[in-house]
């Protein structure tokens, strides 16, 4: 038996103890939900936000892809159609918080609006109808370019027309803004919105930033996983690392580039409106967390990853990216769950089983997704000149 051969068994392992694992936490979940349905809701909020931003990073990716080419997105371009793919399930799984929309958003709770007037001027967005009516649209937006996106190049696999290498790029060159756009009004609904007294106008790049991040991390493990298995096997060089590396780097700099320019702002404003939210997540036990962020989601893997070696070495790449995987549910934790606990820090078990419980239906989806294709692509013209020497 070859490697192509041992590969399938392995994904139906994997995609098998996902469905278990995810239906278990699942289930866990629910009996929280009778405890504390509160608390469920926080904690589903929580989870499924980490599932789909690295649902919408691996459907960016796959534009950017299309848009720009190269040895090292070829390498993950797979990985990436089937991420995207996940935005199908993710829909589904978006039905937990609009049941629980009036317990997790203030500006969904009339008496607390009629305290506000500052909310009250924002009823006109702010309102349960059009928040359900933007989400069916960035769902729709997402979901039928990243169909589009698969079925051509499914079909690319199996008829090898030249044509549909141009019709996969005019169609992610105005994705990516269409990706921007959705993105951003997404993270100002579904996140921001969370302490709606509060804003920032670049919230929705920070999410945006997460997102590639936790993707290109997420690839790097995956692909180190499947390297050792035909095709990638004899296509995966030093070379490729390096090259997934740099944007590793580069996305962890962006990341950090983001949050520090938005610290930086609010700082030298010193407004009353503004700064409060920092000071929530600088005290009662959230500066623990977010000095662990400072260091380990920007300080150490910054500094290893500057080094070529680190870059070239597959258990390290691939120890900093699991380590950014991690870092990035910290960082969705650290900006959600203080709206939540503004008097201090606040884990809660359904905070560690629900997104385990997402995850596993993610992952699962995902590797079904993944097992309907060919790990490399097969009749890109594009992919046939990038050369596979280290």
């Amino acid at each position: 038996m070859n490697q192509s051969n041992l590969l399938q068994p392995r994904l139906n392992r994997i995609q098998h103890w996902a469905l278990i694992v995810g239906g278990i936490g699942l289930a866990i979940s629910l009996v929280g939900a009778f405890v504390s349905r509160e608390q469920f809701f926080q904690s589903y909020l929580f989870g499924y936000l980490f599932w789909v931003s690295l649902g919408l990073g691996c459907f960016a990716a796959t534009m950017l892809h299309h848009v720009t080419g190269g040895a090292w997105s070829f390498t993950i371009r797979r990985l990436a159609e089937s991420g995207a793919m996940t935005l199908l399930l993710m829909a589904v799984l978006f039905i937990p918080i609009l049941l629980g929309v009036n317990q997790l958003y203030l500006w969904a709770q009339p008496e607390h609006v009629a305290e506000s007037e500052l909310l009250q001027h924002k009823v006109p967005y702010l309102n349960v109808p059009f928040f359900i009516v933007r989400a069916v649209l960035y769902f729709l937006v997402w979901i039928v370019l990243a169909y589009l996106l698969n079925k051509w190049s499914h079909e690319q696999d199996h008829t090898a027309e030249p044509g549909l290498s141009k019709r996969l790029r005019i169609l992610s060159a105005p994705g990516l803004i269409l990706y921007v756009l959705t993105a951003t009004f997404a993270a100002f609904d579904w996140m921001m919105s969370l302490e709606p007294e509060w804003f920032s106008s670049i919230y929705g790049l920070l999410f945006i930033a997460g997102n590639a991040l936790a993707m290109m991390a997420f690839a790097i493990v995956l692909v180190a996983l499947l390297s050792k298995y035909e095709p990638l096997s004899t296509w995966v060089s030093r070379n490729i690392y390096n090259d997934l590396g740099n944007f590793l780097l580069a996305f962890v700099a962006f990341w950090a580039y983001i949050t520090f320019s938005q610290f930086l702002i609010i700082w030298s404003g010193n407004l009353p409106e503004e700064i409060t939210w920092y000071l929530v997540r600088t005290q009662g036990g959230w500066q623990w967390l977010a000095l662990v962020l400072i260091l380990f989601h920007f300080v150490v893997p910054f500094f290893l990853l500057l080094a070529r070696w680190s870059k070239r070495r597959v258990r390290i790449l691939t120890t900093i990216a699991a380590l950014l995987v991690v870092m990035q549910l910290a960082a969705l934790f650290w900006l959600i769950m203080p709206a939540f606990y503004p008097q201090g820090f606040h884990l809660h078990w359904l905070d560690l089983v629900t997104p385990v419980g997402i995850g596993g239906l993610w992952l699962a989806f995902f590797v079904w997704q993944l097992k309907k294709k060919s790990l490399l692509p097969l009749h890109d013209p594009r992919f046939r000149e990038v050369p596979t020497h280290d």
